[in-house]
């Protein structure tokens, strides 16, 4: 089988992430550098025939590809690992419980209740994908809501649970009454804090949405070891105005948007 490199990666892992549903955007994006790229069928625009033909694209470039699935569920989860998904980033998990439904649908039985049928996973994985697809699968729970920071120690003691993806704007809504990634505010802060150590003391994997290069380099000198540096429609938006203050020799706008 195809190994996953995020699984053994000791360096930070710098993940794009597509809410654009488009093969040839996601092709692109997998050329630019990043470790993983992932397609956000949540809050992108992407339903499972463009997340399959993203991924498809994102299968010629070295990017590993990720899918950030809608919801905990197991019957989409399972399908977008058979369409070649190498890593499952899942929102809103709040407890024990709700982590072992999502990391049980990553992993065939015994060690969890997949169903048989990896299709696509095989042309990406290899043919002794069904042997190994346990081990490489990567499993992201994300944390974004107080029932998910208070139950944060039993989530992390899930077993085959490869660490956790703050969601800060959700965090923040749920903490400070505000959607804001990059939120100063004490009670984000401390939030973030104790995520991140939780998460290293355990040694799983921590990660966040940043809302750009400059904020995902500060996340990772902050002790994250995966950062997602804005997302396609952020980057375009912003490349896009300063290419056209600076045609019209306008003072570059102000950078903006708080992501998801």
């Amino acid at each position: 089988m195809r190994i996953n490199p995020l699984k053994q990666r000791r360096e930070p892992i710098i993940n794009g992430w597509l809410a654009i549903p488009s093969s040839y955007s996601a092709e692109i994006a997998g050329h630019q550098g990043f470790d993983a790229v992932t397609v956000d069928l949540q809050h992108g625009l992407i339903d499972f025939a463009a997340a399959l033909s993203m991924l498809q694209a994102l299968s010629s470039t070295p990017a590993t590809p990720l899918v950030r699935v809608s919801h905990n569920e197991p019957a989409q989860i399972m399908r977008m690992l058979d369409a070649g998904a190498y890593g499952i980033i899942c929102p809103m998990i709040n407890d024990a419980a709700e982590a072992q439904q999502f990391v049980d649908a990553c992993r065939y039985a015994p060690q969890g209740s997949r169903s048989f049928g990896p299709a696509r996973a095989l042309l990406y994985g290899g043919k002794d994908y069904p042997q190994h697809a346990n081990q490489q699968i990567l499993t992201l729970a994300m944390i974004e809501t107080r029932a998910g920071l208070a139950n944060l120690d039993a989530i992390l003691d899930v077993e085959g649970l490869d660490g956790v993806f703050i969601g800060p704007n959700d965090l923040s809504l749920t903490l400070t009454g505000q959607a804001s990634a990059e939120s100063q505010h004490p009670e984000m802060l401390n939030a973030i804090e104790r995520v991140l150590s939780r998460t290293r003391a355990g040694h799983k994997l921590a990660g966040i949405f940043c809302t750009s290069g400059e904020a995902a380099a500060q996340r990772i000198a902050q002790g994250f070891q995966l950062v997602t540096p804005a997302n396609d429609v952020m980057q375009l938006t912003h490349a896009a105005r300063h290419a056209v203050a600076t045609a019209r020799g306008e003072a570059l706008p102000v950078r903006s948007g708080s992501g998801y």
